[in-house]
């Protein structure tokens, strides 16, 4: 409940911010006369130290209460960081998202929830569609596309990480999307029964601290994603769909994640679209070993109807 007080008086307040990626993060903060908040911006989104007496007392009640604050150097520091998308609001995990149990949140969160939005007007959802966010993280994918279905949809969020479920949990009731149910489990195995949309913006890189929402699993951090599209197939009903944001590392104008789940896709019969969303995105990671033979890490959106 802490979470939602703290984002409802944020809300109130007319509070904005937009998630930038580490790197940028980490530049931005180290800038002259960036050591200190002096703004609530920069007190919630980057993640920057404060004197007490820059909040309210409501809400330093409301962080203390719900152990959101970290002492850092005879001043203060938030364990929670808040990025808006559109006219939603999201608790994660504050900067830097170092924790096993960490929760992120960043451009790439904006890019699917982008691509749930443009789906979902071109083929809308019944207002009694179930939706499956896998992987859920806070949990954008899964109350973006409520928002577009309607009140009436019904929702699971699911993550193997119970710190994600519990901004999940907070992130719904901050953005008022009821009917949703938060489920711990590993992937499908979190949820029952079919689904008319399941979305998935899952890690995609190779973590050598093996952090959950970082680390894509394999050789090459794609085994999550494929996965995910594997064992979805099944858990969708006639004519449902499967939307998978994910980042493809590109090995000499090769692309192995297309190339393991298309067979996959094609065997099973259905329809899908391919695309790159982007086609260069943290680049600093080039530098990992894992990444030797890799040209470049691309952003993808997998679009898969069910026959």
């Amino acid at each position: 409940m802490a979470l939602v007080h703290l984002g409802a008086w944020l809300r109130h307040a007319q509070y904005e911010f937009t998630t930038v990626t580490p790197a940028t993060h980490a530049r931005v903060n180290a800038r002259p006369g960036a050591g200190k908040a002096r703004t609530l911006r920069d007190v919630f989104g980057w993640s920057r130290p404060f004197d007490s007496s820059l909040l309210p007392v409501e809400a330093l009640e409301a962080m203390q209460a719900g152990k959101l604050l970290e002492p850092q150097a005879g001043l203060f520091r938030s364990k929670v960081r808040f990025s808006t998308l559109g006219s939603m609001l999201f608790a994660h995990s504050a900067y830097p998202t170092q924790g096993a149990d960490a929760v992120f949140f960043g451009p790439d969160t904006c890019r699917f929830a982008s691509l749930i939005e443009s789906t979902l007007r071109q083929q809308p959802l019944q207002e009694q569609a179930r939706i499956l966010d896998v992987g859920c993280g806070a949990g954008p994918g899964g109350l973006v596309a409520a928002r577009q279905t309607g009140a009436r949809a019904e929702v699971v969020l699911a993550d193997i990480n119970p710190q994600a479920l519990a901004y999940a949990r907070a992130n719904a009731e901050l953005n008022g999307v009821a009917g949703v149910q938060c489920r711990q489990g590993d992937l499908y195995g979190a949820a029952d029964g079919l689904f008319d949309l399941i979305v998935a913006n899952p890690p995609y890189l190779v973590d050598p601290a093996g952090r959950v929402y970082r680390n894509g699993g394999g050789s090459l951090g794609t085994g999550l994603g494929e996965r995910i599209v594997a064992e979805g197939l099944p858990r969708l009903r006639a004519g449902g769909q499967l939307l998978l944001y994910t980042g493809v590392p590109v090995l000499e104008g090769r692309d192995p994640f297309l190339a393991a789940v298309g067979p996959v896709l094609r065997r099973a019969g259905c329809r899908f679209d391919y695309r790159e969303l982007d086609p260069d995105v943290f680049g600093e990671e080039l530098e990992m070993p894992a990444y030797a033979g890799a040209d470049r890490i691309a952003a993808v959106a997998l679009t898969v109807q069910q026959h």
